[in-house]
């Protein structure tokens, strides 16, 4: 049987003819486009699992498909895939509804193992459970997030980091675990990803960081990593 169907957004022949030929070989049923309309056209008619977005497409900006594709599907993982090494750049793509990003050029196996641990993340997240402390409720079974009864909603690596820390609640967690646990255990490079997603994670949950007297639910360890406080 093959694996998931994945959507892949890459306007570069080249690339995507060797993106395209790597993951078939790897077993996964994928999908080319080539512009951001037929991205969003594929998406809305197949059963993808995950997108790898370029960020530059020839009609819509990549960053465009991004929010579009959430609108669609608010829980389908969301990779980028840029040629722009700027922060910035990373920032916009997160803020858009991106899950994770990777700068060209990239390793293969680097790419393989954000896609297998993205997948494996919304594949396990099916068990049915409930988890709750204070006023935060996470459903694990429909990926849903209340806080004070109200829902909230997250993207899905928001969720996952959440998920996690908070099932670890009252244990200071390293960031280097938490890298491995909700991104992939293979991660590369920098853990400036995890703090993009801490900052909006935190904004989700009505947290004020600059301090009007909302309390942090989740504890930053300065050199260690996060510890989501107990009530």
């Amino acid at each position: 049987m093959s694996e998931p169907t994945i959507l892949l957004v890459e306007d570069d022949t080249a690339i995507g003819r060797s993106l395209l030929g790597a993951l078939r070989a790897q077993g996964f049923d994928v999908q080319w486009a080539m512009t951001g309309r037929d991205a969003l056209s594929l998406a809305t008619k197949s059963a993808v699992r995950l997108v790898l977005l370029d960020l530059g497409l020839p009609d819509l900006d990549g960053v465009e498909v991004c929010r579009r594709l959430r609108a669609i599907h608010a829980d389908l993982p969301v990779v980028m895939l840029t040629a722009r090494r700027g922060e910035a750049d990373a920032v916009v793509g997160l803020n858009a509804g991106a899950d994770d990003y990777i700068t060209k050029p990239f390793g293969l196996a680097e790419l393989l193992a954000r896609v297998r641990a993205h997948l494996r993340r919304t594949r396990d997240s099916g068990a049915d459970r409930q988890v709750s402390v204070g006023d935060v409720d996470v459903d694990l079974d429909a990926r849903r997030v209340r806080v004070g009864g109200t829902e909230v909603a997250l993207r899905a690596k928001e969720f996952d980091l959440l998920a996690f820390l908070i099932a670890e609640a009252g244990t200071a967690v390293r960031r280097e675990r938490i890298m491995t646990e909700v991104w992939d255990e293979h991660w590369f490079g920098s853990t400036k990803t995890l703090d993009m997603h801490m900052s909006s994670l935190r904004r989700k949950l009505g947290e004020d960081l600059a301090g009007s007297g909302v309390p942090s639910r989740i504890a930053t360890l300065r050199g260690v990593g996060y510890r989501f406080e107990l009530p």
